[in-house]
C-alpha cells in the first residue's frame, strides 16, 4: 500500500477531483443513474462499491484517505444539500460544499499537521460533528458527534475541519491513555497550533477536567505554555534592545502587604510586564477580577502594568516590544511611583 501516510496538503484542483470518485446515491440519480444500474454496478466484483450508506465509491479496490474523508462528509452533510458543488472558478473548478458537517477528533488533528496522531488510513473511524437536532447515526467508519453549536471550521486541503482546540477536546474525550493525551496537548503548544488557554476552555466545555489523566496533562500543558512564553519574552527584550529588567519578582510595600508577582520589572521606570497565560475572558468574572484588582492596585501606586498574552508574543513580538518601550519612555512624564520592595520570586 502506498496510502498509509498522513494526508499532506495538496492543491485544491487535485482534491476537486475526489467528488467525481465518491458520490451519494442521490447525486448519481441526478446524473441519470437508475437504481437498477446502481445495483448492477455495485455487485460483488463490479466496478463500483458502497463506501457508506448511500455513499458510493466509483472504482474497485480500497479508498484513498481523501476519498474516505470526502465520503464521511458526504454521509454526514445535511441531506438537503450534501456535497453540492459551489460555482466553479478557475482555481477551484468544482469545490464541494458540505452543509452542517465538520471533521473533528484525531482525523482533524492529522489534517492540521500533528505528527503524534495516526496516519489517516490507519484510523478505524473519522469523527464528524453535526448539529445536535439532526437525526443521523454513526455508520461504517464514520462516528457522528452531535453538538449544540458547530464550530467555525478551518479549510484544510479544501475540507471543513474543526479548529485545533475543539478537535483536541473531541479526541481526548475518547482517549484513556494518559501518555497519548499528554503527547497531543504538548504538541499543540510546542508546534504553535494553539495557546493553552484555548485548549483548557474547550476541555472545560466538554467537562473533561474531572478526569485525573486529563488534569495531569493540562497541568503539564500550562507549564509548557508558560515556559515557551517566558522564553519569547526574554527574546523580545534582547532582540529589540530594551533595557534589562529584573526578572520574576514579587513586589511588596515596605513593611506592608504583598502586591503580586511579575514576570519583568523595570524599577527606575516603574514599569511591569505580566504574562497573561490564563488569558481570561472578561465574562469570566472571578478570573478577570483578580487581574483587574492587581492592576488597579499597582497603578494607584504609580506602577504601569503591561499584560501580554502568549499569542501576542508569538504573532507580534515587535509590536509588543514597542508597547513596552513606549511605557518605559513615558515614565518620565508621570509622577514618581511609590517606593516598593522588589524580591525574587
Amino acid at each position: 500500500m502506498t496510502h498509509n501516510t498522513p494526508l499532506s496538503p495538496r492543491p485544491l484542483r487535485h482534491l476537486s477531483e475526489v467528488h467525481r470518485r465518491v458520490l451519494t446515491a442521490a447525486q448519481l440519480r441526478s446524473h441519470g443513474v437508475s437504481t437498477a444500474e446502481l445495483n448492477e454496478q455495485c455487485r460483488p466484483g463490479g466496478p463500483w462499491q458502497p463506501l457508506l450508506p448511500n455513499v458510493i465509491l466509483l472504482h474497485p479496490g480500497p479508498a484513498t484517505s481523501e476519498e474516505r474523508l470526502h465520503g464521511a462528509l458526504l454521509y454526514a452533510a445535511r441531506e438537503s444539500a450534501p456535497g453540492v458543488p459551489a460555482q466553479p472558478t478557475a482555481d477551484e473548478p468544482h469545490r464541494p460544499v458540505y452543509a452542517d458537517a465538520v471533521i473533528t477528533g484525531l482525523a482533524a488533528l492529522t489534517l492540521h499537521g500533528f505528527s503524534s496522531t495516526p496516519p489517516l488510513l490507519s484510523l478505524d473511524r473519522v469523527d464528524v460533528l453535526i448539529p445536535r437536532l439532526r437525526r443521523l447515526r454513526s455508520a461504517g467508519y464514520v462516528r457522528v458527534l452531535r453538538t449544540p453549536s458547530l464550530p467555525t471550521p478551518c479549510a484544510v486541503t479544501g475540507l471543513p475541519v474543526a479548529p485545533v482546540p475543539r478537535a483536541l477536546a473531541d479526541a481526548v474525550a475518547e482517549l484513556t491513555d494518559a501518555a497519548a493525551v499528554r503527547r497531543l496537548l504538548t504538541e499543540a503548544v510546542r508546534a504553535g497550533h494553539c495557546e493553552p488557554a484555548a485548549v483548557v476552555r474547550e476541555l472545560t466545555n466538554a467537562k473533561l477536567l474531572t478526569r485525573p489523566h486529563v488534569v495531569d496533562a493540562v497541568d503539564s500543558l500550562v507549564a509548557e505554555g508558560r515556559a515557551i512564553a517566558e522564553d519569547r519574552l526574554y527574546r523580545m527584550v534582547s532582540e529589540y534592545g530594551l533595557p534589562d529588567p529584573v526578572w520574576n519578582v514579587d513586589l511588596r510595600l515596605p513593611g506592608g502587604p504583598h502586591l503580586g508577582g511579575l514576570d519583568a520589572y523595570w524599577p527606575e521606570q516603574a514599569v511591569a510586564v505580566e504574562l497573561d497565560t490564563r488569558a481570561p475572558r472578561q465574562d469570566e468574572d472571578a478570573l478577570w477580577s483578580e487581574y483587574a484588582r492587581k492592576r488597579e492596585h499597582l497603578e494607584r501606586l504609580g506602577i504601569t502594568v503591561v499584560y501580554i498574552t502568549p499569542r501576542k508574543l508569538r504573532e507580534s513580538l515587535e509590536q509588543q516590544a514597542t508597547v513596552v518601550r513606549t511605557a518605559l519612555m513615558a515614565s518620565g512624564d508621570r509622577d514618581p511611583a511609590a517606593y516598593v520592595v522588589v524580591l525574587p520570586r
